[in-house]
């Protein structure tokens, strides 16, 4: 006779998605990010970019971001300041000058990707004005207008 030893299987519990810090991922971004939104403004431009996107008032993907910059829509950018390779959205800060559209970097595609209710990470956004959130919107383009310039 075969004997049959019972084992414990232990219950592990799946693992969790640990959070990466603010300062990780600033870390991880690329050399043209700049000006980079700092935690508590980015916080604000992920809570505008939610609300835009309930009322469909947001253009995302380099494509559809620099068609409407040609086409003379307003708002603000925001761009990921991890987008490798760099060369995919390098020329897009100068159309957002040329089109007087203020722009900033945030640390992460996947922050900016979950923001608009994605699970895809997203490399730009273009938040355009709208009247449900303009009190958010104001907040955000008064911040983005108040960091430093790259160019002084």
């Amino acid at each position: 006779m075969v004997a049959i030893v019972k084992e414990e299987v232990l219950d592990e519990p799946m693992e969790t998605k640990e959070e990466v810090s603010y300062e990780a991922k600033c870390a991880l971004t690329t050399a043209i990010a700049k000006p980079l939104a700092p935690k508590k403004l980015s916080k604000k431009l992920y809570k505008c970019s939610k609300a835009a996107m309930k009322t469909k008032a947001v253009r995302r993907g380099v494509k559809e971001v620099c068609k409407a910059l040609r086409k003379g829509e307003k708002g603000f950018c925001i761009l990921a300041g991890d987008v490798s390779p760099i060369d995919v959205i390098s020329h897009l800060p100068v159309l957002c000058e040329e089109s007087k559209v203020p722009y900033c970097y945030v640390p992460a595609r996947s922050d900016l990707g979950a923001a608009i209710g994605s699970n895809t990470p997203c490399s730009i956004l273009l938040i355009l004005k709208g009247e449900e959130y303009k009190d958010k919107y104001k907040e955000c383009v008064k911040g983005i207008k108040e960091l430093p310039s790259i160019y002084s």
